[in-house]
């Protein structure tokens, strides 16, 4: 039996490897049972708006139908997004709250 050298050839990429997680947009939804008041909180407390950001958000969702309230890698999107609907519907709100890749 005759050994022959077998040759890999080897790519060795240098530097650093740079990798970005798709980002999520929360989206919260207009509906004419919840109060501004409970989304402007669950945007303070959940989402940790300024009550001025989050006065300004609500008024967009209120006037737009619905609207962009954070952006996030997908598992914080979607534990956020629950916590959210959560917290409404033990409070017996409708709110809707969606995530949407960007």
């Amino acid at each position: 039996m005759v050994q022959e050298d077998i040759k890999v050839k080897k790519e060795v990429k240098t530097g650093p490897v740079h990798w970005e997680p798709s980002m999520w947009k929360v989206i919260f939804h207009n509906d004419n049972v919840t109060p501004m008041q409970f989304v402007t909180q669950c945007l303070i407390e959940i989402f940790h708006k300024t009550e001025d950001q989050a006065t300004n958000i609500v008024k967009a969702i209120h006037s737009q139908g619905k609207g962009v309230v954070a952006l996030y890698p997908y598992d914080i999107a979607e534990t956020k997004s629950s916590e959210t609907t959560e917290v409404a519907r033990s409070n017996n709100y409708p709110l809707k709250v969606s995530i949407e890749k960007e």
